[in-house]
């Protein structure tokens, strides 16, 4: 028996309003290049950057962080973070091998696609092997667990650390070496989410398997080749290649992200899309994704008119989490008791600490700390329980983000301020 229910609810047992959540909530939503030149004009709480290999690995054991870091304080500064991948070679940007592999004879293959030159490592050589190893090592020990990063694209193989390089698939690293790199993320990488561009199984040609592993997908393709289609020729769509190797499931435990298909920037959330586009909402629940770039919305080169952009937070909004605190009661036995469910697509994949504050007489504030445990999935809810003072006439709570200066995670209640929920008693 509840002796005491929020004032927000009608009555005991009836929920606290509902309104949406903040679209530039952490950790989920749209994300630009660190570089647009838009920023501004969409809500957003993550940026994106991809660095070259020899911009930081100088040497064997020989760092230079420095251009990781300038962008971190950038992002910092803004109150996002970073989402980052780091690639080896890049259409039409030169040779990115770092100039210690070229010197102790890794072979770096010229080639000419439809994106430009490329120049291709020899990825079997065990001198690039034992150097990649080295880089996810340092590269985990530098960045796991910092609160400034939001997540890890694998990266480092293929054309954009995109995993391939078609069509030159001859110059394509070998499954062992997929293997390898994999295993260095694993063990480097225990907190930060690292995720990989491809599902893969045992079976899967050219790829090694992934799908019994600690890693989230990004689909690159997102909205072009995302849904099943039934047909023969799209068994590389993005969904089909999950439900081939069985990671349907993934989602629940490991963040899906990615990127908008670049041919859909310009019309994406309009009335007239691309010929080609598989809709968002039905790709967004179709993946469980909670985060993905989309130029479109970030570079003056796009128009965003109001009713592209209402249109844009609307959809985007439904992307990741959503904490809703359904019921806030006080039981006979003394202890607050917060009914907190998820009303997005996917859970939140972090453990930030959920603070309380409860107030009474004087406005004195006691703070309490729960864990905000991974796992609460969509349609499902949790109760977070605590002691409560009998003086106390309203309780605030906040999920902080451990980043300093980062955005707190908001809850889609009515009343949610900046960074607190306040609910009187």
């Amino acid at each position: 028996m509840m002796l005491l229910a929020a004032a927000l609810s009608t009555s005991v047992g009836e929920p606290l309003k509902y309104a949406p959540a903040p679209v530039d909530n952490p950790m989920k939503g749209m994300v630009p290049y660190v570089s647009s030149d838009a920023l501004d004009r969409f809500p957003h709480s993550m940026e994106f950057q991809e660095f070259a290999l020899k911009a930081v690995m100088k040497g064997r054991g020989e760092y230079d962080w420095e251009v990781v870091e300038k962008t971190l304080k950038k992002t910092q500064e803004r109150g996002c973070q970073l989402v980052m991948r780091v690639y080896l070679e890049y259409p039409g940007h030169g040779n990115e091998v770092p100039a210690f592999l070229v010197e102790e004879g890794v072979k770096v293959t010229k080639w000419t696609g439809d994106d430009g030159v490329s120049f291709t490592p020899d990825y079997a050589d065990p001198k690039m092997r034992s150097a990649l190893r080295e880089f996810v090592a340092e590269f985990g020990k530098k960045y796991d667990g910092d609160a400034r990063v939001g997540y890890i694209t694998a990266g480092l193989l293929g054309s954009w650390g995109e995993w391939h390089t078609y069509p030159r698939e001859d110059l394509w690293a070998s499954k062992e070496v997929q293997a390898e790199v994999m295993d260095a993320f694993e063990k480097a990488f225990r907190r930060t989410p690292v995720l990989v561009r491809y599902p893969a199984g045992p079976k899967s040609w050219g790829k090694a398997s992934n799908v019994e592993r600690s890693f989230g997908y990004h689909d690159d393709s997102f909205g072009w080749a995302t849904l099943e289609t039934g047909r023969e020729e799209d068994d590389w769509f993005f969904m089909a290649e999950m439900r081939e190797v069985g990671a349907l499931e993934k989602w629940k435990t490991v963040p899906i992200g990615g990127e908008l298909r670049p041919e859909l920037w310009k019309q994406s959330f309009t009335d007239t899309p691309h010929a080609k586009d598989q809709g968002f909402r039905k790709c967004v629940e179709a993946t469980h994704v909670t985060w993905l770039m989309d130029t479109g919305l970030f570079e003056k080169r796009y128009p965003l008119p109001e009713a592209r952009k209402v249109k844009a937070m609307e959809e985007v909004g439904r992307m990741g989490y959503e904490y809703h605190i359904a019921k806030a009661e006080v039981t006979e036995e003394g202890m607050l008791e917060l009914t907190v469910e998820n009303r997005g697509v996917a859970p939140f994949y972090a453990d930030w600490p959920v603070e309380v504050e409860l107030g009474g007489a004087g406005n004195k504030m006691v703070d309490r700390k729960l864990g905000l445990t991974v796992g609460i999935l969509p349609g499902e809810s949790r109760v977070w329980s605590f002691r409560w003072r009998k003086e106390a006439e309203e309780v605030r709570i906040r999920v902080r983000n451990p980043m300093e200066g980062g955005k707190a995670l908001r809850f889609a209640n009515e009343g949610q301020g900046e960074q607190w929920l306040m609910i009187k008693f």
